[in-house]
């Protein structure tokens, strides 16, 4: 069973988003086995988007991130990753299809309303980052 790190960022938690999102990925089959909500401090939002570091957006998006509270979950089930990441949409609104989270929810592509993990290691960096072995359920 795959697991996968998925976050509702600050724009769509200030939104009253945090139930919808969760229920398409519970529709899909999707388990989630983790789940809270918190402010990320900017030393977690530098190593989340480590990655990133160097680039024009960067600062931008610590500071959008650090901004006010996230739902951050861990997801299982098979092919979550992938699938997940198909149902997030393209991370431009503009170039997300319509019936994707970021095609009906998201406007901005730096206020892009969800984050997920890109392939099996940066979901397990994410999980460890945010989430306690202890935390997870069944974990």
């Amino acid at each position: 069973m795959e697991r996968t790190f998925l976050m509702v960022k600050p724009d769509a938690v200030q939104r009253g988003l945090i139930g919808q999102i969760i229920s398409r990925f519970e529709s899909k089959g999707f388990k989630m086995i983790a789940g809270k909500l918190m402010i990320i401090s900017k030393e977690l939002a530098e190593k989340h988007y480590q990655e990133h570091k160097g680039k024009p957006f960067y600062e931008d998006l610590i500071e959008f991130m650090t901004s006010g509270p996230v739902f951050a979950m861990v997801w299982e089930g098979d092919n979550v990753i992938r699938l997940s990441r198909l149902m997030m949409g393209s991370t431009d609104p503009e170039k997300a299809q319509p019936g994707t989270v970021r095609g009906d929810f998201a406007t901005l592509v730096n206020r892009n309303v969800i984050h997920g993990s890109d392939s099996p290691e940066n979901a397990e960096r994410e999980i460890r980052l945010f989430f306690e072995e202890r935390e997870l359920i069944g974990g």
